[in-house]
């Protein structure tokens, strides 16, 4: 796993039984050590990298899991109406900080507390969505790491997928349409697509059911190539999106590694596990009495484009050499 730089600009298991997370409420505040609480969308083998690189920068810190710090880990295996029941299941543990990303998980946890440190991973703008003061102050309990210049991200995907597919003009656009990160990236797409050359048709995916609805859409639009949006839903459901794209030959690019290495032709997007190893460090931060309020939001500022070579030689796609070399990664 690759570590990835950040500035800041200036100014575990499933839940458990609910007779039984009082008893371990009484037994954490009683042991004297610092806990985080997170609160992830995904499933728990989903999240392995990220909570791996959370704990691998907790360690660098000096923190012993068990020893001088205690996790709470609550995973909505891709359903977001179990977010508020189990954001509720953490805050009752009343843990020193949370971390809750993206979007959907920290509204859960903000729709129960208001008090509580929270971590998270913007999509949007912080500051115009009204979740931030400014970006170097963002006030309030709240504050993370923010995928900034999002407009930027999108109009990149589709340049990369268009310098991949170069024949393709019409591109299908999976979304979830309860996700406030898709409604970020839907928002987006119009004034890049059209400087490409590219007609999209996007197609809303609201559960597991409308996947094999969304490919006979996207079949019947005459879609070229396929640009898979960024909600954890899909991610949950990646090798399913990825296996079904391949056998309509479809180019497709998705937003994290985790969908190339499950079978997709290639992703582009920040790297998650160093997200989440850079949250190690807010979270240090705060248990030494720093206030949310005052600590910066952080940008990435790399980026990593993953090619899985063997996707792209299965649906017939020649890429070129020069085209690899960019590549962070390429899986054959």
């Amino acid at each position: 796993m690759r570590r990835r730089d950040f500035i800041s600009l200036l100014g575990g298991a499933a839940a458990a039984p609910s007779l039984l997370w009082p008893l371990a409420a009484r037994a954490q505040q009683s042991s004297g050590r610092p806990s985080v609480g997170l609160l992830s969308p995904l499933s728990e083998t989903t999240a392995t990298r990220n909570i791996e690189g959370f704990r691998a920068g907790l360690r660098e810190l000096g923190y012993v899991e068990g020893r001088n710090i205690t996790l709470a880990l609550r995973f909505a295996d891709g359903m977001s109406d179990r977010m508020p029941a189990l954001a509720a299941e953490l805050v009752a543990l009343k843990p020193d900080v949370m971390i809750a990303s993206p979007e959907v998980s920290l509204a859960a946890v903000r729709g129960v507390t208001r008090t509580i440190p929270v971590i998270t991973i913007w999509l949007q703008d912080p500051v115009l969505s009204g979740a931030a003061d400014t970006i170097a102050r963002p006030g309030g309990h709240v504050t993370g790491t923010w995928f900034a210049g999002d407009d930027a991200l999108v109009g990149k995907k589709l340049e990369l997928l268009k310098e991949a597919a170069p024949a393709a003009t019409r591109v299908s656009v999976f979304v979830n349409p309860a996700e406030v990160t898709d409604k970020v990236v839907r928002n987006l797409l119009a004034i890049p697509a059209r400087a490409l050359g590219l007609t999209v048709n996007v197609i809303e995916v609201r559960d597991a059911g409308g996947i094999e609805a969304a490919f006979t859409a996207a079949a019947r639009e005459g879609a070229q190539a396929l640009f898979v949006s960024q909600s954890p839903f899909f991610n949950t459901y990646r090798v399913e999106i990825a296996a079904r794209a391949q056998r309509a030959r479809l180019p497709a690019i998705y937003g994290f590694r985790e969908f190339a290495i499950s079978g997709g032709m290639m992703s582009y997007g920040p790297s998650l596990p160093a997200v989440y190893r850079r949250f190690a460090t807010l979270v240090d931060k705060i248990l030494k009495g720093e206030s949310p309020a005052n600590l910066p939001i952080e940008i990435p500022t790399r980026f990593e484009l993953v090619i899985n070579l063997k996707a792209a030689k299965a649906i017939g796609l020649p890429l070129s050499e020069s085209f690899l070399v960019r590549a962070d990664e390429v899986i054959e």
